[in-house]
C-alpha cells in the first residue's frame, strides 16, 4: 500500500499515520516492501514511507528499470540515504554507490543506515556539489530535508565539482546520476558538462521551480538528452542519452 500517496490531513491519512506515532523514532525496523525489502532502517531518520516502502514508488520503480548490476551511481543530495540503500542492492557487488551530502544530522543517518546494511559497495562523501570546487555556506533551512547552499547559510560546508570528482585517479565514471539539492540542481549539471559530455550518464533531476525545470531541461536537451518526467510528476525529470541523435557527446557516449 502506498501510504506516501496519501494525504496526511485526510481522514483516511490521519487513521493510517495515527499508530506509527507510537513507534520510537530511534527504534531500527526492517523496509517492509519493495526492493529493499528487509533492509535496515532508522524509523525517526525521514517519513515513515522509506521503511514502509512506499516512499516516491514510482521513482523508485523508474531506478529498478535504469539502474542494472555493476553501475556507478552517484547519488547528489542523498540526505539520509533512501535512494543510496535502492541503488546499493541494484548495482550488487561488482557496482558502486557515492552518497553526496554536506548536511552533519543527515550524514549521521545516511552513515548509520550503511553500517547497518553492510553496505560495502557505498562511498559516502561529506559535501555539497555545485560548479565550483572550495568551500561554500549551507542554509539549513529549518528541517534536514530542505538545505539548501546559500550565501548568508549558518554552515560553511566542503564543495565539489562532479567533473573533478569522477576524474581522481581510480573511480570510474557513473552511469546514473541521482540529484536532488533543493534548488541548486543547475550548479550540479553545470559542474558536470565534460561528464555529461564524454560519459553520457543517465540522469535523474529533481527541479524545484518552473524556471529551474527549464533551465535543467535545456541544458540537458543541448548534450543530447531525451528528457521526459518521471510518472506523472513533471518537475522529477528522466534524461537518457538519446541514440542517433545530434548533440554535444564526444567521445564514447552513443
Amino acid at each position: 500500500m502506498n501510504i506516501s500517496g496519501i494525504p496526511p490531513r485526510s481522514i483516511l491519512g490521519r487513521i493510517l499515520r495515527g499508530p506509527l506515532r507510537l513507534i520510537p523514532t530511534s527504534a531500527v525496523v526492517p523496509v517492509l516492501q519493495g526492493p529493499v525489502r528487509g533492509r535496515r532502517w532508522v524509523v525517526g531518520s525521514t517519513d515513515h514511507g522509506a521503511w514502509l516502502g512506499s516512499f516516491e514508488m514510482s521513482k523508485q520503480r523508474k531506478f529498478i528499470e535504469v539502474v542494472h548490476p555493476g553501475d556507478v551511481v552517484y547519488d547528489v543530495g542523498a540526505n539520509v540515504g533512501v535512494y543510496t540503500l535502492l541503488t546499493s542492492v541494484l548495482v550488487g557487488s561488482s557496482g558502486s554507490v557515492v552518497a553526496f551530502e554536506p548536511v552533519p544530522d543527515n550524514l549521521a543517518f545516511l552513515r548509520r543506515h550503511v553500517t547497518l546494511n553492510d553496505l560495502d559497495n557505498v562511498e559516502v562523501v561529506a559535501a555539497a556539489v555545485a560548479d565550483t570546487d572550495g568551500e561554500a555556506r549551507f542554509s539549513l533551512g529549518g528541517h534536514p530535508s530542505v538545505g539548501r547552499l546559500h550565501e548568508s547559510g549558518e554552515l560553511v560546508v566542503r564543495q565539489v565539482t562532479l567533473d573533478a570528482f569522477f576524474q581522481e585517479p581510480g573511480r570510474r565514471p557513473p552511469a546514473a546520476l541521482k540529484i536532488d539539492v533543493e534548488g541548486g540542481e543547475l550548479l550540479v549539471l553545470n559542474g558536470a558538462r565534460k561528464l555529461l559530455a564524454e560519459h553520457c550518464p543517465t540522469v535523474f533531476v529533481a527541479t524545484h521551480s518552473p524556471q529551474l525545470l527549464d533551465d535543467c531541461r535545456s541544458l540537458l536537451e543541448g548534450f543530447g538528452y531525451m528528457v521526459e518526467a518521471v510518472a506523472s510528476d513533471p518537475n522529477e525529470l528522466l534524461a537518457t542519452p538519446a541514440v542517433g541523435q545530434p548533440g554535444s557527446f564526444v567521445g564514447g557516449c552513443p
